[in-house]
């Protein structure tokens, strides 16, 4: 197993206070990996120290099997990076666009996979970039990204402010990179329905600590939602293992656990409920759930080393 992005007790601190705390990311080379937090939780100052646009008060950084800090341009140049609103001169046309952003790589450049991703989209070469729809720059952004042929993608909530259908063909221009043989994306998004259509592998950041680390169907299928119905007012909750949250609604008791089974069935069932059934949770009702309430109460779920990714699919287009 190789991986694209790798991190040892990655952390930074301002002043007092710890924004990332000994983060170890481990991202295999070919996945998508869903890079999840609420705001606050440390995502956008990780891809800052992967970047190396901010320095870490300590840890270590390597990305295509290289350390950061002495990355050779050759090497650089595999690396791409689009985040929400990444500025395009508006008072260019987008052959003009794409010409500066060219001289930039040029060895690399891919013109052949930029014309068709412009004209699938139906970008006019002649257009001024101040002229174009919201989707239309943001597919301009990623198709300028993506033409110098990068290893290696980061996407900083690259489709915020796009409307549903702008997003859609983003996603779409997202799943067609990463069939190419080899290409990794590091996918950060507060849409978590985005997240889940594309990205193979989720790590979910809470208040700077990697809380979650595994396959995505895998995190879906773990948390489940319990729900227990009573006559009355519901007893306390004596806790269980893997449990998230629990809270009273009325006469229902609800929780979130993961991986339900046998122990925590015996734990509902001490309770003598008058009825109690447990359903899967969506990506962003998991996360919801798994980072509302305070780290320390949160199991760490880490599934271990990551298998080898599998083809991406497109998973809202059943």
């Amino acid at each position: 197993m190789t991986y694209a992005i790798e991190t040892d007790r990655l952390t930074k601190d301002y002043g007092a206070r710890r924004v990332v705390d000994g983060l170890a990311l481990r991202v295999p080379t070919g996945s998508v990996y869903g890079f999840l937090g609420r705001n606050g939780a440390g995502k956008s100052t990780t891809i800052k120290m992967l970047l190396g646009m901010v320095q870490p008060t300590f840890g270590r950084v390597e990305l295509l099997g290289h350390e950061l800090s002495t990355l050779a341009p050759a090497v650089r140049e595999r690396i791409a990076y689009l985040a929400e609103g990444q500025p395009l001169y508006g008072w260019m046309t987008v052959a003009e666009a794409s010409r500066f952003a060219r001289a930039f790589h040029p060895d690399r450049w891919d013109q052949r996979m930029l014309d068709q991703i412009l004209d699938h989209f139906e970008i006019p070469a002649r257009a001024k970039v101040r002229r174009l729809s919201n989707g239309q720059r943001g597919n301009l952004a990623l198709a300028l990204a993506i033409a110098p042929d990068p290893d290696l993608l980061i996407l900083d909530d690259p489709t915020l402010g796009l409307d549903t259908v702008a997003r859609h063909d983003f996603l779409l221009s997202l799943i067609h990179l990463v069939q190419r043989e080899g290409r990794t994306i590091l996918f950060s998004s507060h849409i978590l329905a985005d997240v889940e259509r594309v990205a193979d592998r989720v790590g979910i950041l809470v208040d700077g600590v990697l809380r979650v680390d595994c396959p995505t169907d895998r995190f879906k299928e773990a948390v489940s939602k319990v729900v227990l119905e009573f006559a009355g007012r519901p007893p306390a909750f004596p806790g269980c293992t893997g449990l998230v949250q629990a809270w009273e609604v009325g006469r229902r008791l609800e929780l979130v656990v993961v991986d339900f089974g046998e122990d925590q069935r015996r734990v509902v069932e001490s309770l003598a409920p008058l009825s109690w059934d447990v359903a899967a949770l969506s990506l962003e009702d998991a996360f919801v759930a798994y980072t509302r309430g305070p780290r320390r109460s949160l199991p760490v779920f880490d599934d271990g080393p990551p298998e080898a990714p599998a083809a991406v699919v497109d998973r809202g287009a059943a």
